[in-house]
C-alpha cells in the first residue's frame, strides 16, 4: 500500500488513545504523559471504560463514543483486543493506529493476522505492534514511551527495534540533534521499510533518512523504494545478525560464499544505501547529517593544536579511504603570515601547543578559503597555555561567518579531546558537528564521501553490451526443462555446456565416457596433437569431486586415460556405494601459465532471491575468501564494479611479467550469467570454479548447475525487476514506407540515443513537452531518463533498427501506492503525423493496464492542440487546471474502461 493514509500518522490533526490507564509505570499512562508533555495541539481523547478519567481528563467507554472521528488513534491496549478495537475504529472511520501494544503473535490464526484483516476491510494503515511508538517533533507529537521527546530536525529514523530507537533518541536530545520523525515500525505487520522510505523521500522536511534493520520480508518493494529514496537524500543503515553463529553447509563453492549478511550487504549497496556496522557509526552518521549537506569530493584538511592527533587522523582518514589535501605554495605563503615560523608547513595545519584562540581563527579562515580542500576537520587537545572554550568559540565565529556566504559554506568538523562540556555547548548551540574522537570525525566524514560517490556511480552511464552477445533462450530453457522433467536438481556436464554455450558463456567442451576404452577414444583428438586431457567422476550424488580423487589432470597417453579412468570408477564406487554413477567426462586440459583462476557463480538467497558471486577461484576458495556479491540484473559497468571489489582483481590489471587479463571478457561473462539467471529462473544456483582468465579471454574448466521448477506464471525472483525484454514489439503501419520500427524499454546505457534524439526535435516541440526551453541536454538530465526503476517505470523508446537512431519515446511512472501513472510522450519534429506517438501511446496503455494501475494521466499545454486531440481519441477526459490556465489535465480511468468492457462483453454473452 506504500503511503496511502500515511498522512495519518505522520500528520494527524487529532489523536485519540485506547488504554490510558491512572496505574503507574503502566504502558497507557506513560505514553499519555509523553502524549501530553510533547504539547500535541490537536484534540486528544482517551477511551477506556474502567476509569471515568484519567490525570483528569474524561474517558470514553467505547471506541465507538469517539467524537470527532480522530485521525490517529494509539493503542495501549492488551494484545486480545487489538483486532476488535482496529474493527472499531475503522467502522468510525479512523484511517491510521499505532500499535505499542506486544504479544499478537506471527502466522496463520494469530491476533496479528485478525488485526491486518480488520484493517484492510477499512483501509486502516498500522503501525507496529510490539513498537516504541511514533514521535513527529514538527507537530509535538510524541505518541511513545521513551523517556525523552525528540528535538524538530530534519533526519527521519526508521527502526524494527524500539530499544534502539529509544537510545538513538535520548543521544540525539544531548547533542542539539533533531528528528522529522522517529517510526518504530515493531512486528511491522502493515507498515514496513519500503513504506516509509517512499513517505520520507518524498518529505521536504526530511534531509536524511537513518534505519536500524534486522529483516526485510517484500524485498522487491523495499529495493524499490530504498532505490528511489537514495536518489534524492542520504539514507544510513545498520543491520544486525551479520555473523551466524553456525554455518549453513552448501553443496557448491558459491553457496557457501554466498552468507546471509553479505546478501544483505550487496543489496543495500545496489540500492545505494550507506551501511555502517554498528551504533557508533550510526551516531557517527547522525551527527553529520543532522549539521551538513552532501558536499563534493573527499579532499580533507586538518587544523590541530596536536602534532600526535593530527598523524592519527590522518592514518583514519587513509583507512577509511579519504583524501589528505595539499596546500598549494600560496596558501603556505598566506598562513605563514598570520601563524608562528613553528608551524607545520604541510597538511594537517598543526599550530602548535600554545595555540589561542586569535590563532585557530586565522588559520581555520585560511583553510575555509582554500578550493584545495572539500572540508575542515578542526581538532583539540586541552593544555593549560589556552582555553579550548575560547578557540570553540572562535571556531564557530568563523563556521557562522561562512554560512552568510552562499557561494562557498565549507563543510566544518571538530574534535575537542577530553573535553568537559564547554566546547559542547558551544557547538550544539551553533549547529556545528563535533566528535569525541578524530576515528569518529573521519568516519562521519567518510559517510557523505561515500553517499557523493554511491550517487555518481548511480548515475554514471554503462557502457553497452557488446553487440555480438546473442542469447539463445530457447535452447537453453529446453535444457533445463528436460532435466527437471528427469527429475535431475543437477545438471550433467554435457548439459551444462550446451545451458552455457547458448549465453556464449566459454566453457571446456567435454564428453562422456562410461568405461576406460570410451575415454580413451574420447581423448583421442585431443592427445593426438600433444594436449592433455582431464578427466572428472560423472554422478549426480557426487557434487565435490576432487573430495573423493574424481578427477585427474594432464592425462597424456591413451593407456593413462584407460586406467586413470577405470581406477575413478572403482574409488568412487568405494567411497560412495550408493551412488549414481554415470562414468566420467573427458575435457581437453587447458594450460594458461598466467591465467589467474577465479570464480564466477550464482547463489539462491531465501530473502533476495538470485545474487551473483565473483571472487578468487580454485579448490581453496572458501578458505581465502576473497569474494564480492551483487544483485542482478547486471551490466557491463556493474559487473566491473562488482570485479573491483574483491582483492583478486589488483592481480588481472597485471603485474612483473604478466600481462593483464581480458577485463572486458570477463564483465561481459558476469552480465551473460545475470542474463541466463533472468531468462531461466529455475536455474537456481550457478558454480563457474575455476574460471582462467588472461589476456587472450576467459573460460570456465569446471562448472555446476543447480535447477528446480517454479511455479506457473511465477514472477523473476530477481530483487531488482529486470530488463522487460517481453515488451519488445515490431509495429507495422502502411504510412512508415518501410521503416523497420522497434519499440523496446528503455536500457541505461542508451544516453547517446537521446542526445542524437534531441537533435531532432525542435524549439517548440521541447517546449511542449518539457513546458519550458530548453537549452542543454545534460548527463544528469538524461540519466533521469535512461536510468529506471522497471519496478515503478516504464520508457518506450521507439529505435529505426535500420539507422539505430531514437525516434520517439513515451515514459509512465506510477505514484508510490502503485494505482496512479504520469505519462508523457515525445517523437522527432520530423516523423510527427505518421503515427508513431499512436503508437507509443498505445503500448504505454497496454503496459499500464497489464501492471494494473487504475489512472494515466498528464499535464498537456493548452496550445499543445495535436496531443490533446489524440488524447481525446484515446478516451482521456480533459480537465482544466484551475491553478495554471496554460495547462490542461488529461486523464484516463482504466479501472472505469475494464468495467465498462467487462459489462459489454457480458451483454454480448
Amino acid at each position: 500500500m506504500s503511503t496511502y493514509r500515511l498522512e495519518s500518522l505522520f500528520a494527524p490533526k487529532s489523536l485519540a488513545l485506547a488504554g490510558a490507564s491512572p496505574r503507574e509505570r503502566s504502558l497507557g499512562r506513560i505514553v499519555l504523559a509523553n502524549i501530553r508533555d510533547g504539547g500535541f495541539k490537536g484534540p486528544i481523547q482517551l477511551v477506556n471504560p474502567r476509569y471515568p478519567e484519567v490525570d483528569g481528563m474524561p474517558t470514553l467507554a467505547s471506541i465507538d463514543d469517539l467524537d470527532p472521528v480522530p485521525d490517529l488513534l494509539v493503542l495501549t491496549v492488551p494484545p486480545l483486543e487489538v483486532p476488535r478495537s482496529i474493527a472499531a475504529a475503522g467502522a468510525r472511520g479512523v484511517k491510521g493506529v499505532v500499535v505499542i501494544s506486544a504479544g499478537l503473535g506471527h502466522g496463520p490464526g494469530s491476533l496479528a493476522e485478525q488485526a491486518v484483516q480488520a484493517a484492510r476491510i477499512h483501509g486502516i494503515r498500522i503501525l507496529g505492534p510490539n513498537c516504541l511508538g511514533l514521535l513527529v517533533p514538527s507537530i509535538n507529537l510524541n505518541a511513545s514511551f521513551a523517556t525523552r521527546n525528540a528535538k524538530v530536525g530534519d533526519l527521519a529514523l526508521i527502526s524494527q527495534s524500539g530499544a534502539i530507537a529509544a537510545s538513538l533518541v535520548e543521544w540525539a536530545a544531548n547533542r542539539s540533534i533533531g528528528f522529522s520523525a522517529v517510526a518504530s515500525i515493531g512486528d511491522a505487520i502493515d507498515v514496513e521499510f519500503g513504506d516509509l522510505l517512499d513517505y520520507f523521500a518524498m518529505d521536504r522536511k526530511t534531509r536524511a533518512i537513518l534505519m536500524y534493520v534486522e529483516s526485510i520480508t517484500d524485498v522487491r518493494k523495499f529495493m524499490s523504494a530504498a532505490r528511489g529514496a537514495a536518489r534524492v537524500k542520504p539514507v544510513i543503515v545498520v543491520k544486525s545478525g551479520r555473523h551466524t553463529l553456525g554455518a549453513r553447509a552448501a553443496a557448491t563453492h558459491t553457496g557457501a560464499l554466498a552468507g546471509s549478511d553479505a546478501v544483505y550487504d550487496a543489496a543495500f549497496r545496489r540500492a545505494g544505501l550507506l551501511r555502517v556496522l554498528d551504533l557508533d557509526e550510526l551516531f557517527a552518521a547522525a551527527e553529520t547529517l543532522g549539521h551538513l549537506s552532501p558536499f563534493d569530493g573527499k579532499r580533507l584538511a586538518m587544523l590541530t593544536n596536536g602534532g600526535g592527533i593530527g598523524v592519527l587522523a590522518v592514518d583514519r582518514l587513509v583507512d577509511y579511504g579519504g583524501r589528505l589535501a595539499t596546500l598549494s605554495e600560496e596558501r603556505i605563503a598566506a598562513l605563514d603570515k598570520v601563524l608562528p615560523p613553528t608551524w607545520s608547513k604541510a597538511n594537517p595545519v598543526d599550530i602548535i601547543g600554545d595555540a589561542d584562540a586569535d590563532r585557530y581563527r586565522a588559520a581555520l579562515e585560511q583553510l575555509v578559503a582554500d578550493p584545495g580542500n572539500d572540508a575542515v576537520l578542526v581538532m583539540n587537545c586541552p593544555t593549560a597555555l589556552a582555553s579550548a572554550a575560547d578557540s570553540a568559540a572562535a571556531v564557530v565565529d568563523v563556521i557562522q561567518r561562512e554560512r552568510g556566504r552562499a557561494y562557498s559554506r565549507k563543510p566544518v568538523l571538530t574534535v575537542w579531546v577530553g573535553d568537559n562540556g564547554d566546547a559542547t555547548r558551544v557547538f550544539d548551540a551553533a549547529g556545528v558537528p563535533h566528535y569525541a574522537t578524530e576515528t569518529e570525525a573521519i568516519r562521519g566524514f567518510m559517510h557523505i564521501v561515500r553517499y557523493r560517490e554511491a550517487m555518481d556511480a548511480l548515475m554514471e552511464t554503462p557502457p553497452s553490451v557488446p553487440d555480438q552477445f546473442v542469447s539463445d533462450a530457447e535452447v537453453a530453457k529446453s535444457v533445463v526443462a528436460d532435466a527437471i522433467a528427469e527429475g535431475k536438481t543437477w545438471l550433467d556436464p554435457l548439459d551444462i555446456e550446451t545451458l552455457l554455450t547458448a549465453y556464449g558463456i566459454p566453457i571446456a567442451p567435454s564428453f562422456l565416457a562410461t568405461n576406460g576404452r570410451e575415454a580413451a577414444a574420447a581423448a583421442r583428438p585431443f592427445l593426438a596433437k600433444g594436449q592433455a586431457v582431464v578427466l572428472k567422476i560423472l554422478s549426480p550424488d557426487i557434487i565435490h569431486k576432487s573430495e573423493i580423487n574424481g578427477v585427474r589432470l594432464n592425462v597424456l597417453t591413451e593407456d593413462s586415460v584407460r586406467e586413470e579412468t577405470d581406477d575413478i570408477l572403482r574409488r568412487a564406487r568405494a567411497a560412495k556405494p550408493n551412488a549414481r554413477i554415470t562414468g566420467v567426462t573427458v575435457h581437453p586440459m587447458y594450460v594458461r601459465p598466467k591465467a589467474r583462476e577465479l570464480i564466477v557463480g550464482a547463489a539462491d538467497d531465501p530473502t533476495f532471491g538470485p545474487v551473483i558471486v565473483f571472487g578468487r577461484g580454485g579448490t581453496a576458495v572458501e578458505v581465502i575468501n576473497d569474494k564480492a556479491l551483487a544483485l542482478p540484473p547486471l551490466d557491463m559497468k556493474l559487473a566491473g564494479d562488482l570485479i573491483n571489489r574483491t582483492r583478486v582483481s589488483r592481480l588481472l590489471a597485471g603485474y612483473r611479467n604478466v600481462p593483464p587479463a581480458d577485463r572486458r571478457a570477463l564483465e561481459l561473462m558476469l552480465v551473460k550469467l545475470s542474463q541466463l539467471l533472468a531468462d531461466i529462473p529455475e536455474v537456481r544456483e550457478v558454480d563457474l570454479n575455476p574460471v582462467l582468465a588472461d589476456e587472450n579471454g576467459v573460460i570456465a574448466v569446471d562448472a555446476r548447475v543447480l535447477v528446480a521448477p517454479v511455479a506457473a506464471g511465477a514472477r523473476s525472483r530477481f530483487a531488482v525487476k529486470p530488463y522487460p525484454k517481453e515488451w519488445e514489439r515490431r509495429p507495422k503501419l502502411e504510412i512508415w514506407d518501410g521503416l523497420d520500427v522497434l519499440v523496446r524499454p528503455v536500457r541505461p546505457e542508451d544516453e547517446g540515443l537521446y542526445l542524437k534524439f534531441f537533435k531532432h526535435v525542435g524549439e517548440n516541440d521541447l517546449r511542449l513537452r518539457f513546458f519550458a526551453p530548453v537549452k542543454e541536454f545534460s548527463h544528469t538530465f538524461i540519466a533521469r531518463m535512461t536510468q529506471i526503476d522497471y519496478a515503478r517505470a516504464m520508457v518506450f523508446i521507439a529505435i529505426d533498427e535500420n539507422t539505430g537512431e531514437m525516434l520517439g519515446g513515451v515514459r509512465i511512472h506510477s505514484d508510490a501506492n502503485y494505482e496512479k501513472g504520469e505519462y508523457a510522450v515525445l517523437v522527432r519534429s520530423d516523423l510527427k503525423g505518421r503515427g508513431l506517438g499512436w503508437v507509443l501511446m498505445l503500448q504505454m496503455l497496454e503496459y499500464a493496464r497489464s501492471e494494473g494501475l487504475k489512472v494515466v494521466e498528464g499535464q498537456v499545454l493548452r496550445d499543445n492542440t495535436t496531443m490533446l486531440k489524440m488524447c481525446t481519441e484515446l478516451g482521456f477526459r480533459t480537465e482544466h487546471d484551475p491553478d495554471d490556465p496554460g495547462v490542461c489535465r488529461v486523464v484516463l480511468d482504466l479501472a472505469e474502461q475494464a468495467r465498462v468492457a467487462a459489462a459489454v462483453a457480458s451483454a454480448a454473452e
